[in-house]
Order: C-alpha cells, then structure tokens, then sequence
C-alpha cells in the first residue's frame, strides 16, 4: 500500500540527511519548508474535514510550475518531499503531496483518490485530490486552483475522467468511484514515484554522519 512508504503522524520526522540533500538540491530554503510540513503533521489533530482543510491550505502555498521547467522532463511526479523541498510543482504533485499526508495523518487510503479531470476554463487536463466521508458519498475536491474545498456536484467546471489509488485505477463519474478499470500498475509513474519515495524512506533510515 502507497501508505507504507510513509511514515505514520507519531514518528514522522525529516532527517538531517534527507535535510542536507534536499538543501543541495533546491537552495537553503528548502529546510525551512520541510520544517514547516514536518510540524504540520505532527500538529495537526481533529476531524477529518479539519486536516483536509490545514493540509490543503498549507501545500496550496506551493508554487505552481510546469514540469518542463521546474523538473527538466515532460511529465515528472515529484515525491511529496521533492515538492515541498522545491516549492513547487504541477497539479500532480500538489494532489499527490496531500494524498500522502493526509495518509500520514491517518485518513484511510480508501477514502483518498487522486482524479484526472478536464479542467473546462483552462480546457486541459487538471488532477484533483477527492476525499470521500463515506463509500459511496458525494466527494470532496481539493484542488490547488480553488481554495475552496467544495462537493464534487458544486465543481461544475471540472469533468472527471479518471481516478485511482494505491488499490486501483477508476473511470470516474461525478459521484462515486466509478466503474474499476485495472490496477495502478497501469501507471509507470506511479510506479516510479513509489520507487522514490521507497529510497527515500530507506535513506531515512541510513546513519547520519
């Protein structure tokens, strides 16, 4: 499970080499932001709507950036640290950054579904992070173009296509998950993120000098 490769809220802590790196990687910053995340998830306690709302306002503070400039490659899925560590990404890497800390603060994966959409007044591709209160229920949108974390049925700008977890890839509907179309394998990106983020987690655990 794509939880696994994060650590739970109780032990969550940035080393100081993962610090390092990240600093080399993107400017002295960088440490300042991966401090600020790391006392958000210790922090932060409460309902469910609670967390949605700190997480989203939080990494909502990224900057937006294309991937061909911010990343060198076409289509690049940052790990949540490699985004916050860089201030910045696109609208993959902010739904993925609060997908897996909203995971780490103990909202089951099941309930979390990253969705592709047709984003209609920009006419392009979107991904959105939606929370679902309940199996079946009306999900909540949170999206890095509007603050606002509002029912699916009130984003009539965007058009789901897609949406998938660690547990699958979904056609997606307005309401509800959809029918199931295979398993995110299906993905090499995803795939590819989960090996990054499994290294990290790994130099994590390697002794500091």
């Amino acid at each position: 499970m794509p939880g696994s490769q994060v650590q739970t809220k109780e032990s969550f802590v940035i080393s100081e080499q993962i610090m390092r790196r990240m600093a080399q990687r993107f400017g002295t910053d960088a440490r300042t932001r991966l401090l600020a995340w790391q006392n958000l998830i210790q922090t932060t306690e409460g309902s469910d709507r609670g967390k949605l709302e700190r997480v989203n306002r939080f990494l909502n503070t990224m900057q937006f950036v294309d991937d061909a400039i911010h990343w060198k490659q076409t289509d690049y899925w940052a790990t949540p640290i490699e985004f916050v560590a860089s201030n910045g990404g696109d609208c993959e890497d902010f739904a993925i950054a609060k997908f897996f800390t909203l995971i780490t603060l103990g909202i089951p994966e099941d309930r979390l579904t990253l969705t592709y959409v047709k984003a209609l007044r920009l006419n392009q591709a979107h991904m959105v992070l939606t929370y679902y209160p309940t199996p079946g229920a009306e999900p909540l949108v949170l999206d890095n173009l509007v603050e606002a974390i509002l029912p699916s049925s009130q984003r009539t700008d965007l058009l789901p296509v897609y949406s998938m977890n660690g547990s699958g890839l979904w056609l997606a509907k307005q309401r509800g998950k959809g029918q199931l179309v295979g398993g995110s394998d299906r993905l090499k990106r995803w795939n590819d993120l989960l090996d990054r983020m499994s290294d990290e987690t790994e130099l994590d655990k390697e002794k500091t000098p």
